[in-house]
């Protein structure tokens, strides 16, 4: 009959273990307009619904370069914050795998030799060697909260290196961008420095006829040396973009060279249309809102851990083996010793320690569940601003274009006028002037365009683009 009473014990610990102290986890709701301000074009509702998603879209592709998918290619296997994110990872997984061990029992071996004398009495030794068992019952769910909360976690550095390569995309997307947008100033500016030198050489010889004085000349090598000294200032900034990329890819930047791939017409260049779809998608697609969710259900269940310890816990205990001064007859029938039973533990006193635990679990809950919230209302705000800035700035490319074509209208006949000796050499200056600066504010404009179109991409949680334009 003693021998009956631990497994009494034990059926009513098992039955126990659907118990729990703390109410399951709910995602937190959160109200989201039904389409976005910025895209008008966008109709209906989706029930959002948080999910871990799989950033593995080559969204890149959408822009048909060559060099710049082989560099994400590479920061995607090289760079040293997604290898951090992706050891952090493995690190989750490994302390979720680990929140699972409590479900089976502990078993544990040991081997013991002691020699010692008590009094006046001689010396004796001890030997022993056994193996003991422990095992808690989840009475209150605190184990089973634990490995909630370990998978949360879990979940959360899953979406965390997505948000990380994300990130890592963008950052060398854009750079990129702008190294090719120096390349196109550096191109114009020296196209436009021959033009100048030209006009020079036109001025010098009207000078040396009469045609034309001294000040036209300064002015034609003002004119000169100032587009020079851009373009020079130029190479600066395209080697430091240039630094950056290698950095992002792995290396040191005497490793990497990119060669100058200035754009043509840049009124050609195909801009990815993303589909926006509708808010609630974002807590689907982005990884940060993804983590965010899964800290919400970590801290919830690290509630119910914490609740747990208000109460008692029951643990059983189970020992086997043999103890003996000699180790011939240590593994005889009569050296044999074993134990098994319960242990019911429980707080007495404590001085609100537990308490205070639980009160500070609830708080951080509520502090993640913020968290969540606060991210959510970001990534719309983030695609909001990257629609407006992708509207707007196709209509100042559009703009830009028109005045850039007038600008060298009025060039080719200020010029024609000027050789006629129609008009003076200032008024040269002043269009040839006007146009560098317009055929400069394009490029800056197209530059801007593509990060804001990778920008609204990133925003998306790396949208498959529908089409370009």
């Amino acid at each position: 009959m003693n021998a009956i009473k631990p497994l009494i014990l034990i059926t009513i610990g098992l039955l126990a273990n659907g118990c729990s102290v703390w109410e399951a986890y709910t995602r937190p709701s959160l109200n989201l307009p039904t389409q976005y301000k910025e895209a008008h074009d966008v109709s209906g509702w989706k029930t959002a619904a948080p999910s871990q998603p799989e950033v593995t879209a080559s969204w890149w592709s959408a822009y048909a370069d060559p060099q710049l998918m082989a560099l994400l290619t590479q920061a995607n296997q090289a760079n040293f914050s997604i290898q951090i994110a992706e050891a952090n990872y493995r690190q989750g997984i490994a302390l979720a795998r680990a929140s699972r061990a409590p479900l089976l029992p502990a078993i544990n071996g040991q081997a013991g030799a002691v020699r010692g004398q008590t009094g006046n009495n001689g010396a004796n030794s001890e030997l022993s060697l056994g193996v003991n068992a422990s095992w808690e019952m989840d009475l209150w769910g605190r184990i089973r909260n634990s490995i909630l909360a370990g998978e949360a976690n879990a979940d959360a550095t899953a979406s965390d290196l997505a948000a990380v390569k994300l990130s890592v995309q963008s950052a060398l997307a854009q750079t990129y961008f702008q190294l090719r947008i120096l390349d196109s100033q550096k191109q114009l500016l020296d196209s436009t420095a021959q033009s100048f030198e030209r006009s020079l050489k036109l001025t010098v010889n009207r000078y040396n006829v009469g045609l034309a004085s001294r000040t036209e000349i300064a002015q034609a090598e003002t004119q000169l040396r100032n587009t020079l000294t851009q373009a020079i200032d130029i190479t600066a900034s395209r080697a430091q973009l240039e630094h950056a990329i290698a950095v992002l890819i792995g290396q040191t930047p005497a490793a990497l060279t990119i060669p100058s791939t200035p754009y043509g017409n840049v009124t050609n260049i195909s801009f990815p249309v993303t589909n926006a779809s509708l808010p609630a998608t974002l807590l689907e697609r982005r990884p940060d809102i993804a983590a965010a969710e899964r800290r919400v259900a970590q801290a919830n269940a690290q509630i119910g851990v914490a609740r747990a310890a208000l109460f008692p816990t029951l643990s059983l205990g189970a020992a086997f083996g043999y103890s003996n001064d000699s180790l011939g007859n240590l593994l005889s029938l009569p050296n044999r010793l074993w134990s098994l039973g319960p242990t019911l533990a429980g707080p007495i006193f404590d001085n609100q320690l537990r308490k205070s635990q639980t009160d500070a679990a609830i708080a951080r809950y509520d502090a993640t569940v913020a968290s969540y919230k606060q991210t959510v209302i970001s990534g719309v705000r983030e695609v909001e601003d990257n629609l407006a800035l992708l509207r707007i700035l196709e209509a100042e490319a559009i703009e830009q274009a028109a005045a850039v074509k007038f600008a060298r209208e009025a060039v080719v006949q200020t010029e024609n006028r000027y050789r006629a000796g129609i008009s003076e050499y200032q008024s040269v200056v002043i269009v040839q002037s006007t146009l560098l600066t317009a055929e400069r504010n394009l490029l800056s404009i197209t530059g801007r365009r593509l990060n804001a179109s990778v920008a609204l991409m990133i925003a998306l949680g790396g949208e498959y683009p529908s089409a370009a334009r």
